[in-house]
């Protein structure tokens, strides 16, 4: 100790200026520290004094050195003397001698010395008293069993106190593991039987009475059994009438009262003391502000908020009016309590409040009592003071759990749309819902609020914490008969023989196709020719580098066949050279993209647009008038987008109308200066009045017209950079696409399609405050009820309501495919609360939102609150932002999504939620998500949507696309529907690999015999990031480089890519048609009612039944709560070590290449995270496909796949928003990892060794299980808290190279430096496991 200050001396720059034998002296004092020989230390000391001599601080430190000599010895001396004194107390209580009261005294007075003496020295202090407690306690040492077995046996009331004296200074402080000791040795219940025979002296001695109360106060939070123990020996009527007895004696009442509100804890003590008047009695101590007795004001209020918890207690405080006595007081103290120093009495107050207001009858009363306002005011004056932030949130909680439970506006909480079922389930929730009595209120029930009874119990458990550890893993499968694979197909093999006509790869023979000497196929059919290569987008960021994407189509019908519009060539020309398209200025102007398409045509960018084309746009309709009208213009002022239709004027149709500002330009509409595409003349899609008539000359973005070009508009050609996105297609699609609804209209977004914006989207820092914030205005509502506009602007339930023609309210929309929004109401003037629809045949899942507004002013704050959300956290309190999609930012050159909105939280509101609609769960509200929007053009229109939509016809389109891109030479393309969905839609499922090199039989078996990768997504309709990672996957698998040619080699690719379309299509989040999740169906699908989970199953039990079991499952998810990507897997280890079953004696073998995967997954792909894997098996899960199509069908590498809504906490994307490229990015980097397995197979590797050696063969065999278990909501979702940590900690490694390349990069597609990349050398071997 003395050595480690005189070091820090020598040390010193200053020290050294005033000593220059700083080392010296430091190599002394550690010398005279380490010698045990007296006379040394003093020689030591000397040498000290002649080196230091010279030093000015010498003199005044040389005293200190002799005292801490002296202390240094003392101490050691202290050891034996504390125990010799603990064993002549330990004698006087065995040999009996306890009658020898002053050695007694004697004895104890010493211990007690020690235990209160300090010394000091120069450099820290030493405490000898807590050497003394340290020594008493410790491990082994039997000085605490001494001191009580003495105290037991005590008579004399000096010596007991003297015991009573040392045990307070054990416990004080700084001393919560003493106690606990204390409490093992059985001191609470020696102490409390102590006190019963203490009460018996009249009168008791008052100083022991203090003492044992301090001391029961203190340990007894770390008794389980406490409260029955204090009960038993009657000790809660002593200490009440201690308090009764004794209310001016503060010294006496405050232990008193802190021992109360330890008794409390337990519920059956609280009730007992409720009826002996302690609540009461509690009040004659609390009163108005007072600077007097403070300490005792706080502790009695701690004690009342203790007795309050019980609902009995809290009942009868309502009735005897102390509710507002309670506001009363709080006014009081908050107004008088100017500078704030008796915070935490205000605090205490609030408490009680709180826990009178617990129960029904407190709510009512503190309305009555107009305790909202009383809070709401004083709350608004502490708003400013950041230290009184708990008494804010306090009062916030307060109003929020006593603010009317209102019901949603809404007939039913069952779907607006109804779909009656094939076959009705016997039970379930949907059975129930169809039993469900049509006069039956399903919004809220009158027994939603929470039940006043109170059962007396005791609440003291010894095994909580036993519990609660059993609690987390009691969803963990420990049954292994369960875990175990079985080998049953659960379908006879004849039965199964139906899906062999979904796999010709295994039987063809290609006689109709002709092989060259090279070793390339073509199609013998005479209208296929050959056609270039294709290269499409993955996702990767936007290089400022010139990159090039080709694309290639087939000629022999360019009009139906048309891939990319032909806005380079000019109008006319046919495609069938290899069109390409330069990226290279896309980055330059991220605000105006639409440069470069004039630019190459030899035209320049126009800066008129006509606020009119936007102001009148609403979902393109789908309705028919004639032959030549493919597709309308829905406008918004019509009702139901039915009647009272105007003339819309179809593209390349000219104007001859007049308006004030300009005459008839007499031009075609709509029409970009690169000419008429040939695909827009053909389908003549409608966009409503798009030229002169009621131009707005004020809009923001409208420049002066040029009386050359009047009323123009340069627009982008949609799909100019989405080689797989065709409007003309898609529209066509949706025709044939069946909803429930039977939607009519298309949503610009999906007719424009999104390009990723060229900027990074950063998560969102939460600004303090907000959430509170907001509460404050939802709570104004029922204090300034009469600023409430409260009318309706939409309404599902109601097609027929009112469309405001002011100018000033918003139009909302959500008539289209998987659009979701039920009813809109207007509460304010900029404020709106949104109501979504239930999944059909469903009384909840509400999630997804899809939705259209227009109307907007720009440059004004409107706020959205969407309020009848029901998962209890979200990340939109973590960064995570809605999105949007702005048409005349699309008609600008800037189609895409974006996130947005500002001041977004997430938070529980005051909306009922009926126990039919919580699963039976009564008393649950709803969450609000808000969010505020400041639109940047006025009269646009915008989309709002939870996340990137991707519908079921833009899948359609995207296949179609691919079949007709890909080179049939090199691809082995098939796409099959495995079946029609409940709805009438066909579920598509593809087949990608690579064409045998010639026919003879060495190149058709290794094309026969190619392992199977098995993919699925979109089993959940509002997990439609995961259909984003499909297509990466889809459009990696189907280009032309090196690494895609090698999978291809390798593998057969049986695809499904949407298994639920249905769902998509309606705007459903999580079920199907049948109402129900269809990824809990997956042991026992029904064929009627869950066809495309029964026939997907079919598909693997076929291929298992074959002998041909699927390499690796994977089925693509989306993740709520979580933040990255991230897999899910099944291990029987790892799930048996989560229990208390041992792994090593139930004789498992097994194959740890299920690590694999994820593995190389978190070294080359920067979204995912190894840390959030898990491989554990849980019963909730045993009906999921990762579970069913491990154990039965016998695929060890089944996974899910999880993507994040939100963002990433780690890696290159740390702080980022996910979009859509790096979901893309995803899909491709999954492809990539399939590379590490084919040196585990018997594959042929065409690729360098290198290429595939990512990783070392140790995996580390450990689980890391991120969360506990709790069920929330039946989803696949890890276990998780309500309230989840979701800025865990993350790596700070840096990214291998892969990560930093672009898939747009030119190298990115060079095998060499594929290979480079990829190399052992270059990776690090990160330790990915805890």
């Amino acid at each position: 100790m003395f050595g480690a200050g005189w070091g820090s001396r020598a040390n010193d720059p200053i020290a050294a200026a005033s000593c220059g034998n700083g080392r010296r002296c430091c190599r002394e004092a550690t010398r005279w520290e380490k010698s045990s020989c007296p006379a040394q230390r003093r020689g030591t000391l000397s040498k000290m004094a002649e080196n230091h001599s010279h030093c000015l601080e010498w003199q005044s430190e040389r005293g200190s050195l002799v005292k801490m000599n002296k202390v240094k010895g003392s101490t050691e001396k202290g050891n034996s003397r504390i125990l010799g004194l603990l064993a002549q107390l330990e004698k006087l209580t065995l040999d009996g001698t306890a009658h020898d009261v002053e050695n007694g005294r004697y004895v104890t007075s010493k211990l007690l010395h020690l235990a209160q003496t300090q010394a000091e020295f120069p450099f820290s202090v030493l405490h000898v008293s807590e050497r003394t407690k340290k020594d008493m306690t410790a491990k082994g040492s039997t000085g605490m069993e001494i001191i009580l077995s003495t105290l037991e046996n005590s008579r004399d009331q000096q010596m007991t106190l003297n015991i009573l004296n040392i045990l307070n200074e054990l416990v004080s402080v700084g001393g919560g593991r003493r106690g606990s000791i204390l409490v093992s040795k059985g001191g609470s219940q020696i102490l409390l039987q102590l006190l019963s025979s203490a009460s018996k002296d009249i009168p008791p001695n008052e100083e022991i009475m203090v003492q044992l109360h301090s001391i029961l106060a203190k340990i007894g939070p770390k008794d389980k059994k406490f409260g029955v123990k204090a009960r038993i020996n009657g000790a809660l009527g002593i200490t009440l009438n201690l308090v009764k007895q004794n209310l001016q004696n503060f010294k006496l009442i405050l232990p008193c009262l802190q021992l109360l509100r330890v008794y409390s804890n337990n519920a059956v003590n609280a009730i007992s003391l409720g009826k002996n008047g302690v609540v009461e009695l509690m009040f004659k101590i609390i009163g108005p502000f007072s600077r007097k007795n403070t300490s005792l004001v706080k502790v009695s209020l701690d004690t009342l908020a203790a007795l309050l918890r019980s609902k009995t207690n809290a009942r009868r405080s309502v009735d005897r009016g102390y509710l507002p006595v309670l506001l009363t007081i709080y006014i009081d103290w908050h107004r008088h309590d100017t500078r704030h120093r008796h915070m935490l009495i205000r605090k205490g107050i609030l408490t009680c409040i709180k826990n009178i207001t617990s129960i029904k009858l407190g709510r009512k009363a503190f309305v009555d009592a107009e305790g909202m306002k009383v809070l709401y005011n004083t709350s608004q004056d502490c708003l400013s003071v950041r230290t009184l932030d708990p008494l804010v949130n306090i009062s916030s909680l307060i109003m929020r759990k006593c603010f009317p439970k209102n019901r949603l506006s809404i007939p039913t909480i069952k779907s607006v749309y109804l779909f009656q079922l094939p076959v009705i389930p016997i039970s379930g929730p949907v059975a129930q819902i169809y039993n469900l009595a049509p006069e039956v209120d399903d919004v809220v029930d009158e027994s939603d609020d929470t039940d006043d009874t109170e059962v007396e119990t005791d609440n003291d458990n010894e095994n909580e914490e036993e519990e609660n550890e059993n609690k987390k893993n009691d969803d963990i499968e420990t049954d292994l008969s369960k875990l175990k694979p079985v080998q049953d197909l659960g379908r006879p093999v004849e039965e199964l023989e139906m899906y062999k006509q979904f796999f010709p790869e295994l039987t063809e023979d290609f006689q109709a196709y002709n092989f060259t000497e090279s070793g390339n196929t073509s199609p013998s059919r005479s209208d296929v020719q050959r056609t270039g290569p294709i290269i499409v987008p993955t996702a990767e960021e936007l290089s400022s580098k010139s990159n090039t994407i080709r694309a290639s189509v087939k000629d022999n019908n360019p009009q139906s066949q048309q891939i990319l519009p032909n806005v380079y060539q000019g109008a006319g020309q046919d495609h069938k050279q290899v069109t390409h398209m330069d990226l290279q200025n896309t980055e330059k102007s991220k605000n105006n993209v639409n440069y470069q398409y004039s630019k190459q045509n030899g035209h320049t960018p126009t800066q008129c647009l006509n606020n009119e084309i936007t102001k009148g746009l609403g979902s393109m309709s789908l309705h028919c008038n004639n032959a030549s009208e493919d597709v309308k213009c829905w406008k918004p002022g019509c009702e139901s987008g039915v009647e009272n239709k105007p003339r819309f004027l179809t593209l390349g149709e000219t104007c001859s109308k007049t308006c004030q500002q300009i005459s008839g330009c007499g031009k075609s509409l709509f029409v970009s200066s690169f000419g008429q595409p040939p695909s827009w003349q053909q389908v003549g899609t409608q966009l409503g009045q798009l030229c002169c008539t009621g131009i707005d000359t004020d809009a923001e973005d409208e420049s002066s017209l040029s009386s050359e070009e009047p009323g123009f508009s340069d627009l982008p050609e949609p799909g100019v950079l989405q080689p797989l996105h065709d409007p003309d297609l898609y529209v066509e699609i949706v025709k044939t696409t069946k909803s429930v609804p039977e939607y009519g209209e298309v949503a610009y977004p999906d007719y424009f399609g999104h390009i990723p914006p060229p900027f990074k989207e950063p998560l969102i820092e939460r600004t303090y405050g907000v959430q509170r914030t907001k509460i404050f205005q939802d709570i104004e509502r029922l204090i300034h009820a009469n600023d409430i506009i409260d009318k309706t602007i939409y309404d599902l339930d109601c097609l027929s309501y009112p469309v405001s023609e002011d100018g000033e309210t918003l139009r909302f929309n959500s008539q289209f495919e998987s659009g979701n929004l039920r009813k809109a109401i207007q509460i304010r003037k900029l404020e709106y609360d949104l109501i979504l629809n239930s999944d059909i045949n469903s009384n909840h899942h509400h999630q997804w939102f899809y939705f259209e507004v227009s109307g907007m002013r720009n440059a004004v704050p409107y706020r959205f609150n969407i309020i009848n959300c029901e998962k209890s956290n979200s990340q939109f309190n973590y960064g995570m932002h809605p999105i949007m999609y702005s048409v005349q930012e699309a008609m600008l050159g800037r189609p895409r999504w974006v996130r947005t909105g500002t001041d977004i939280c997430y938070y529980k509101n005051h909306f009922s939620r009926s126990s039919i609609a919580a699963g039976g769960l009564k008393g649950k509200s709803y969450y609000t998500l808000t969010f505020t929007m400041t639109f940047t053009h006025k009269d646009d229109v915008c989309y709002f949507a939870y996340h990137y939509p991707y519908t079921y016809s833009t899948l359609q389109m995207h296949i179609q696309k691919l079949e007709a891109l890909h080179d049939p030479q090199q691809i082995y393309f098939r796409r099959d529907s495995i079946c029609e969905t409940l709805g009438g839609n066909p579920c598509p499922v593809l087949t990608i690999t690579s064409m045998p090199e010639s026919k003879s039989w060495e190149n058709l078996h290794q094309f026969r015999n190619r392992p199977y990768i098995f993919l699925t997504s979109r089993v959940h309709p509002g997990e439609s990031n995961s259909s984003w990672v499909m297509k990466g996957t889809l459009e990696f698998l189907m280009s032309n480089i090196l690494t895609a040619q090698s999978l291809r080699d390798s593998y057969i690719f049986k695809i499904v890519p949407m298994l639920n379309p249905d769902g998509v299509i309606n705007g459903s989040h999580r079920c199907s048609l049948s109402g129900e999740d269809l990824n809990r169906q997956w042991l026992t699908p029904h064929p009627e009612l869950h066809p495309t989970i029964y026939h997907t199953k079919g598909l693997l039990q076929y291929l298992a039944s074959i002998q041909r079991t699927p390499l690796v499952f994977c089925d693509y998810h989306g993740h709520s709560r979580k933040k990255n990507v991230f897999m899910y897997g099944c291990s029987i280890k790892e799930t048996m070590w989560q229990t208390d079953v041992s792994a090593s004696s139930c004789d498992l073998q097994e194959d740890l290449g299920y690590r694999t995967l994820p593995k190389v997954l978190n070294q080359i792909a920067p979204a995912f995270c190894m840390s959030s894997c898990s491989f554990v098996v849980e019963k909730s899960k045993e009906s999921t496909a990762r579970v069913v199509v491990w154990r039965e069908v016998g695929v060890a590498r089944s996974y899910t796949m999880e993507s994040t809504y939100c963002g990433c906490d780690q890696g290159k994307y740390k702080g980022q928003q996910i979009g859509t490229r790096q979901l893309e990015e995803m899909g491709a980097k999954f492809c990539i990892s399939l590379l590490r397995l084919k040196r585990m197979t018997s594959v042929e590797c065409r690729l360098p060794p290198s290429l595939l050696d990512v990783e070392n063969d140790l995996i580390d065999t450990r689980c890391n299980l991120t969360s506990p278990t709790t069920h929330v909501l039946d989803e696949d979702e890890p276990r998780c808290l309500e309230e989840v940590d979701y800025s865990a900690e993350s790596s700070d490694e840096q990214d291998i190279d892969l990560n930093e390349t672009a898939d747009f990069d030119p190298q990115y597609f060079d095998a060499s430096t594929q290979e480079e990349q990829l190399s052992d050398s270059d990776i690090p071997k990160r330790d990915c496991f805890l």
